[in-house]
C-alpha cells in the first residue's frame, strides 16, 4: 500500500511516495522513513487533472508502480486554490476516492492557537505536525520557501503562531528589479563574508545575511517562549542555510511531506 503526498507551493510543488506497509513506529521515525521517492516540479496553475495523471504515472513508473493499482492514499496541502481543485479532480477520476486536503475540518491532532485558525497555511500546519511527531516540543520550524516562515510549537504540542517574511529568491528578485547595475548571481556560499567583487558581495548578503536573520529570529522566539527549543529547517533552500546557522539543529528537507503522512494516518484507518 502506498501514499502519494503533494505539497503545492507558490513556486514549486514537491511530490512524495510513501510505503504504508513498512509501518515504522513513530518513536523510530525520521522524516524520510518509508519515503520511497520524491520529485519536484514547477507549480503551474494551468495544469489539468489529466496532465497530473500523466505526470504521476511517469514518476511512479520509475518504481514499476501505477496509480490505479498501487496508490491507496492521496494527501495534499496546497497554497494555490486552482491547483487544489485540479488535484481533487485527479483523485476522484483516476484514483477513485477523494483526496485528503489539509483544510479546516481535517484532523491534525494539534490545537491551533492562532486568533483565526483558518488563516494558517496548510503547509505551515503540516510542518508543525511533522516537527511535533519527530521531535516533540517546544520546537521552532523554519521553512525556506517562496516565503520564509517560522512556526512555534509548544511543549504541549500546540501551534502557537509564527512569522512570515519574503524568501531569499523574492528578495533577490526585488533587488535585481530595482538596481539596474546588479545582475542575477548563483545562490551559493561565497568564499568570504566581506565580498571582494559585486557577485561575491551579493552572495554574502543573500546567504550570510539571511542566516543572520534566521538566527536572530530564532533567538527572539526562544526569548518570548522562555525556553530553549529544538530548531528544524526545511524547504528548498534549507540545505544552503542550515549548515551556516548557529541555531538550526536539524535539516529535514521532506518535513512537509512527513506531516502529510501523519495527518493522513489521523484521518484514515490505513
Amino acid at each position: 500500500m502506498h501514499l502519494l503526498t503533494i505539497d503545492v507551493g507558490n513556486t514549486q510543488t514537491v511530490i512524495g511516495l510513501y510505503d504504508l506497509d513498512a509501518d515504522t513506529e513513530p518513536a523510530n521515525r525520521v522524516a524520510d522513513t518509508d519515503l520511497l521517492d520524491h520529485w519536484r516540479i514547477a507549480t503551474n496553475v494551468e495544469r489539468t487533472a489529466d496532465e497530473y495523471a500523466l505526470l504521476f504515472q511517469e514518476f511512479l513508473a520509475f518504481h514499476g508502480f501505477g496509480w490505479t493499482e498501487d496508490v491507496n492514499g492521496f494527501a495534499v496541502c496546497s497554497s494555490v486554490p486552482r491547483v487544489t481543485g485540479a488535484l481533487r479532480r485527479f483523485s476522484e477520476r483516476y484514483l477513485g476516492f477523494e483526496a485528503l486536503v489539509v483544510e479546516p475540518g481535517v484532523k491534525t491532532g494539534m490545537p491551533i492557537l492562532y486568533d483565526n485558525p483558518r488563516e494558517v497555511g496548510p503547509d505551515r500546519i503540516a510542518d508543525a505536525v511533522a516537527a511535533w511527531d519527530l521531535f516533540g516540543g517546544p520546537t521552532i520550524v523554519v521553512d525556506f520557501g517562496t516565503a520564509t516562515t517560522f512556526e512555534a510549537i509548544s511543549g504541549k504540542g500546540e501551534y502557537l503562531g509564527g512569522a512570515i517574511f519574503p524568501g531569499i529568491d523574492i528578495s533577490l528578485d526585488a533587488l535585481f528589479g530595482r538596481a539596474a547595475a546588479l545582475r542575477r548571481v548563483e545562490l551559493v556560499e561565497p568564499a568570504n563574508v566581506i565580498g571582494r567583487s559585486t557577485v561575491e558581495s551579493m552572495q554574502s548578503g543573500a546567504v550570510y545575511g539571511y542566516t543572520a536573520v534566521v538566527d536572530g529570529m530564532v533567538r527572539r522566539f526562544q526569548n518570548e517562549l522562555g525556553a530553549l527549543c529544538t530548531v528544524v529547517a526545511t524547504g528548498g533552500l534549507s540545505g544552503l542555510i542550515a549548515p551556516l546557522s548557529e541555531t538550526i539543529e536539524h535539516h529535514e528537507p521532506w518535513l512537509t511531506l512527513h506531516g502529510l503522512r501523519v495527518i493522513h494516518e489521523k484521518n484514515t484507518h490505513v
